[in-house]
């Protein structure tokens, strides 16, 4: 059955904005009022897994942890399988990484290279881009693992801070 989807101004009202937080300045973006209404839920999975399925995508890869909740769900709607892309130590047995910059530090990115067959056209999705430090350390590891990144979406882009820019 075929549910109705939310215009994007709806979708976009479906998310809190969180003043000062986690520090004075920082507008920060709540998904957790999203994944609360079951629509707007439905309508960001439904209008990524389009676009998956659009590019024709082989498998989705998700960035821990917000990632994961919307990673998941758009390989399960698109038909595809679903990677984790993890923080250090989280997987077991062989994993490959790559070590990114942060605004305020160093991190690094894990995930099972085996996860990854032939030349697998792969989908990052995550719930939001800002200075696309994160998505462009996931990119490197897909290619490190033989696969191709057919695309890279996210639910919140935050463009004054040059994250999706930087992807493409």
């Amino acid at each position: 059955m075929a549910r109705e989807l939310l215009d994007l101004t709806q979708l976009r009202a479906s998310i809190r904005t969180v003043p000062d937080f986690p520090k004075p300045g920082i507008q920060f973006r709540d998904i957790t009022t999203l994944l609360a209404d079951p629509a707007a839920l439905h309508t960001s999975i439904e209008l990524m897994a389009r676009q998956i399925r659009a590019v024709g995508a082989d498998m989705v890869a998700g960035m821990e942890a917000r990632g994961f909740i919307f990673g998941a769900a758009v390989a399960a709607s698109a038909g595809v399988g679903f990677i984790p892309i993890r923080k250090p130590g989280k997987l077991p047995g062989e994993t490959i990484g790559v070590d990114y910059e942060l605004e305020y530090g160093m991190d690094r990115l894990e995930l099972d290279p085996g996860t990854i067959t032939g030349n697998a056209k792969v989908s990052l999705v995550d719930d939001l881009v800002a200075t696309g430090g994160t998505a462009l350390a996931a990119a490197e590891l897909v290619r490190k693992a033989g696969g191709e990144v057919a695309s890279a979406l996210f639910v919140i882009d935050l463009p004054d801070l040059g994250g999706a820019n930087r992807l493409r």
